[in-house]
């Protein structure tokens, strides 16, 4: 299944945008679904995840506060809203999907099996 990632940008530091997460065609209202970033030169890293049910919700130390993630299973979407950017937020953002939503391993790239084509988030400071 291909996920399609969306609402990345040009933003000022102190500004605010809300990504998007859509696999068209299949549905994941049973699955886990993150969000990972990627910075030039860097590994890819955790940043946001919520269960199947969205009840549970786990975040990267470095966002806590500042971004909330939310799903809508009616609409097969899952939203990260960020607030408050910095440049040290500068990456492309990464969603994903754990359809075998076992354990508490959110925070796990290795626990996702799809993955979206990702979507460029710029902080100007």
């Amino acid at each position: 299944v291909q996920l399609q990632a969306s609402g990345g940008g040009l933003v000022q530091a102190g500004g605010s945008l809300r990504l998007s997460c859509a696999a068209p065609g299949r549905t994941f209202s049973s699955a886990n679904m993150g969000w990972f970033r990627q910075a030039p030169g860097k590994e890819r890293r955790f940043v946001a995840a919520i269960n199947w049910s969205g009840d549970i919700t786990r975040y990267a130390d470095s966002v806590k506060g500042r971004f909330t993630i939310s799903r809508d299973n009616a609409k097969n979407t899952v939203h990260l809203q960020m607030n408050s950017l910095k440049s040290e937020d500068t990456a492309v953002y990464y969603c994903a999907a754990d359809e075998e939503a076992v354990g508490d391993s959110y925070d796990e790239i290795l626990a996702y099996d799809y993955w979206g084509q990702g979507t460029q988030v710029t902080v100007s400071s």
